[in-house]
């Protein structure tokens, strides 16, 4: 939202975003920015340009490589397929070379924006280091856009507005909502809750319930009324 703070928020989208280098099922992959993305745009390419690169083995490292070379390729082409379907690269990471591991597969933090919901990079999960930035001009048009994924994983809303995150909240349709939070995953405090084509099963595999699984239920139904003494005593209750 176009009132959310600044620096917290960039610092949540690039750690979030390239973190373990795309390579997580709750990642930030694609940012919806109300109001449009000009005032937002050299900050996060600063932010994502300050990463270190490495084999990940460093005490600095920020992201290392790709778990193969199918997956650096196919990332790759994912992002090609954008920009020759009329999104615009703002940041490469294709070509990143880290000294002592020139045939690693790495791939640089990279931003692409002017991406739309028709694109393969949309519709397809990357699961590399690559943002994809998008905008609406409403929080009722961001919504829409993400309750037509086809995924229902999670998102997450940034504001410091209650009513905007109370109808966020209330009108997004994904098993984990983050209100200022980046990975909206709190486990093993509560269950991971995805929807649709994200989940199968009745069940959810920790916290209330997976105790449940393992649980035989008693229901009980309660009526309290008034007993005096003699009621009780003359009562038959078994010992």
């Amino acid at each position: 939202m176009p009132d959310a703070s600044v620096d917290a928020t960039l610092d949540v989208l690039v750690a979030s975003g390239f973190g373990g280098a795309g390579q997580k099922c709750m990642v930030i992959s694609t940012v919806i920015f109300v109001g449009g993305l000009t005032s937002w745009e050299d900050k996060l390419v600063d932010r994502a340009l300050a990463l270190k690169v490495t084999a990940g083995m460093e005490p600095d490292a920020d992201l290392g490589p790709v778990i193969s070379k199918q997956a650096k390729e196919r990332i790759c082409r994912l992002i090609q397929t954008a920009v020759e379907g009329g999104a615009k690269l703002v940041l490469d990471g294709r070509s990143i070379v880290v000294p002592g591991y020139e045939h690693g597969n790495f791939m640089g933090p990279t931003i692409l924006t002017d991406v739309t919901t028709d694109m393969e990079c949309y519709k397809e999960e990357i699961f590399g280091p690559v943002l994809l930035c998008m905008q609406a001009d409403s929080i009722e048009e961001a919504i829409k856009i993400i309750n037509r994924n086809k995924c229902r994983n999670g998102a997450s809303i940034f504001t410091k507005s209650g009513a905007a995150a109370r109808k966020f909240q209330t009108e997004i349709e994904v098993g984990q909502v983050g209100i200022n939070v980046p990975v909206s995953v709190p486990l093993p405090v509560s269950s991971f809750t995805s929807l649709k084509p994200s989940f199968a099963g009745n069940l959810n595999f920790d916290s209330k319930a997976s105790i449940q699984f393992y649980t035989q239920i008693k229901t009980v139904s309660q009526q309290w009324k008034d007993l005096v003494s003699s009621d009780i005593a003359s009562s038959h209750l078994p010992e």
